[in-house]
């Protein structure tokens, strides 16, 4: 697991290796992904917008954007916690994925931004 703490945002991280299978004639390697998303600051914040870089060991980097995490914006008051489970799709068994969400403080109305840290995406039979 991997986290990290932005202005009382803590970001949890938890990946798993979901399998692979043939698309159009090409093996992918498919990827699970839990985050946690924990309120320790004393305001509350709501999820706006989240900023993926998906990275594939065998190909350029993606970049992927959209409103919310799921479909959802979550609202969370100081204390609580959010956590959803995604997925992606890699041409190879090694890849990582980093980011932020976009996020408002209820308090002060200012936007800002959470880190989310790199973590690493790895079928457990590619490793040595």
């Amino acid at each position: 697991m991997v986290q990290q703490v932005t202005r009382g945002i803590k970001i949890s991280v938890e990946t798993s290796f979901e399998g692979t299978f043939y698309k159009n004639h090409k093996m992918h390697f498919a990827f699970g992904y839990t985050i946690t998303i924990e309120n320790q600051s004393k305001d509350s914040v709501q999820l706006m917008a989240r900023h993926w870089r998906i990275t594939d060991a065998l190909n350029l980097p993606e970049t992927v954007e959209g409103e919310g995490v799921i479909g959802k914006k979550p609202v969370l008051k100081p204390g609580e916690s959010h956590t959803y489970t995604s997925g992606c799709l890699l041409m190879s068994p090694f890849g990582a994925m980093e980011g932020f969400y976009q996020m408002v403080n209820f308090t002060t109305t200012r936007k800002f931004r959470v880190c989310i840290p790199t973590f690493k995406l790895s079928a457990p039979f590619a490793l040595n």
